[in-house]
């Protein structure tokens, strides 16, 4: 089966807001606001795991370029970045992409988690994180 992300990008059936020969970005068929976008790699990379460095920071480079325009062009005072990567974090299609969310003051919705998460690890997470990170 192909991903509905690469038939977009094959096809040039989106509603586009730009097409770059790295990255492109198009209109999400239900925004969450206006100018809501998706920003996505033009090549099939699963998620931030399987995305090579190069891409991912050509990825990072144009979302903050949106978020810029989306300031100037749409008067937003902010954006929200939301993505997820891999079978536990909601990763609703398995291409790598960043939605880009104009946000303005009383806009009326929240994309901030509401609840904490109910996990546990044996040890304290930030010296687990520290010590794996150490030297690197």
């Amino acid at each position: 089966m192909d991903c509905v992300f690469c038939t977009l990008i094959r096809e040039g059936s989106a509603r586009w807001v730009f097409r770059g020969p790295v990255v492109s970005a198009f209109a999400p068929l239900e925004p969450l606001a206006p100018g809501h976008t998706l920003v996505v790699p033009n090549a099939h990379f699963a998620d931030l795991f399987d995305t090579p460095p190069d891409v991912l920071a050509e990825t990072t480079e144009q979302v903050r370029r949106l978020a810029e325009v989306m300031r100037s062009a749409l008067g937003a005072g902010g954006v929200n970045l939301l993505h997820a990567s891999g079978p536990g974090s909601q990763q609703s299609v398995p291409h790598l992409h960043v939605h880009v969310v104009p946000r303005w003051p009383g806009d009326g919705f929240t994309t901030w988690p509401g609840e904490r998460s109910g996990h546990r690890l044996d040890g304290d997470a930030v010296d687990l994180l520290a010590a794996a990170t150490a030297g690197g």
